[in-house]
């Protein structure tokens, strides 16, 4: 099959997110971890998505590995580009989301893109150029404390002008209201000002679907999931290949769960509650201890564990505990040393038979996957709007892999999980 799609995503959690609701499409979807080495073969899929891990990385890193993985879309086939951030536009201070952008538009020549995180399913929405989660501004949300990327504004062209080096624009609102053809004029009004860059208002899904029929034709867009979610079927004429389910992939090896948390987030806090007040076993992970002392005291507890028991291993915490880690260790560091624990006690669990991983958080996801030396996945049935179970290859077992972002899901998610991959 050849592809016509290429997509770029700043995450593990958000490629996953993005390659669910491609699948919705029917059409079959690859999610490749990391840029691939090599030349693309003939396995290629009609949608392709890159897996990367560098939302919090260094600018010049972001721009580099994003500009790598274009270039293998590019000779995959690729004719449409894609890239995808969270929904919550979150990134470093000084902005991964713009740089990345400008430097994939000019490998491509393009004049103008659009931004729109909007992702209604999960209460995320654009109105006014400002972003909202639930009812509240992003400002004043959970995610004003998020302890790598906290967002202390809410409007998205002020957070994202100071990122790029060209003139930011905004369609609103009334302007979606109005139609496709609508947005299509404003959009080329702005282009012929000088405006290389869109904040794109979307409020419910209706709305990305008109975005999605305005830009069908624009070779490289950006935003969340639930944007490109319209696109393979604006693109019958290009992308004929449909799926009988995408669902319907390999079987994973029969073997015991693990529950792996490194999300702090408001929700995940919730879904750890839940998960212990079931009676499943745990161990919360101290980054001070973790710095002091490293693994040994988690990993020996893993290997105390029953393998049938599913365990939780976890770091997830309040913010006020987070800020006295990163306080006394520093952000990165304190980040560094829990996302190392969990990589190697997935890697534990993976030789004493685990083969069912649930993983929360962007950074957990992308060290628990790098660690398990996974490089390609197969995107399964949805657990919750986003989070799909994948199935991958790991020290030569099949193993389920779900990778969950922070605030995605609902309090009972871990046992949700488990329970659809059961049936």
């Amino acid at each position: 099959m050849s592809t016509f799609f290429g997509a770029v995503a700043d995450d593990f959690t958000g490629a996953t997110d993005l390659g669910a609701l491609l699948a919705r499409s029917g059409v079959p979807v690859s999610l490749r971890v990391g840029v691939p080495n090599g030349e693309p073969e003939d396995d290629t899929a009609p949608l392709e998505v890159i897996a990367l891990k560098c939302r919090t990385a260094g600018v010049d890193e972001a721009v580099a590995e994003s500009r790598a993985a274009l270039a293998w879309l590019r000779k995959a086939g690729a004719q449409r580009f894609f890239w995808k951030y969270c929904s919550t536009f979150d990134s470093t201070a000084s902005g991964n989301i713009g740089p990345v952008a400008e430097a994939l538009m000019e490998d491509l020549s393009v004049r103008q893109t659009i931004y729109c995180p909007a992702f209604p399913e999960n209460g995320r929405a654009v109105f006014m150029g400002n972003l909202f989660v639930g009812d509240q501004p992003l400002a004043e949300s959970p995610m004003r404390d998020h302890p790598l990327t906290p967002m202390r504004d809410s409007n998205l062209m002020r957070l994202l002008a100071p990122q790029v080096t060209l003139p930011v624009g905004h369609a609103n609102r009334l302007v979606i209201a109005k139609g496709s053809v609508a947005l299509k004029t404003h959009l080329d009004t702005l282009s012929l000002e000088g405006v290389a860059h869109v904040v794109v208002d979307a409020v419910g899904n209706d709305d990305l679907h008109t975005i999605a029929e305005a830009c069908r034709d624009m070779t490289f867009l950006t935003g969340g999931s639930a944007l490109a979610m319209n696109l393979p079927d604006l693109w019958a004429d290009f992308v004929t290949a449909r799926a009988d389910g995408n669902a319907a992939v390999s079987q994973v090896e029969e073997g015991p769960a693990i529950v792996l948390s490194g999300s702090c987030s408001m929700m995940t806090n919730r879904q750890v509650a839940d998960y212990k007040a079931k009676g499943h076993q745990s161990f919360l992970l101290d980054p001070v201890t973790l710095a002091e002392n490293g693994s040994e005291a988690v990993i020996a507890w893993l290997n105390s564990q029953q393998t049938t028991a599913s365990p939780i291993i976890y770091a997830t915490a309040e913010p006020d505990a987070v800020r006295a880690a990163q306080d006394r260790l520093g952000a990165e560091h304190a980040g560094r040393v829990v996302e190392d624990a969990l990589a190697a006690c997935a890697v534990v669990a993976r030789d004493r038979g685990v083969r069912r991983f649930v993983v929360a958080g962007g950074e957990t996801s992308g060290a628990v996957t790098k660690a398990l030396e996974i490089d390609r996945l197969r995107i399964g049935n949805e657990i919750a709007p986003g989070v799909p179970w994948c199935y991958a290859t790991s020290g030569g077992h099949t193993v389920a892999i779900t990778l969950k972002s922070g605030n995605f899901g609902n309090a009972t998610f871990f046992t949700d999980a488990l329970e659809r991959l059961d049936r």
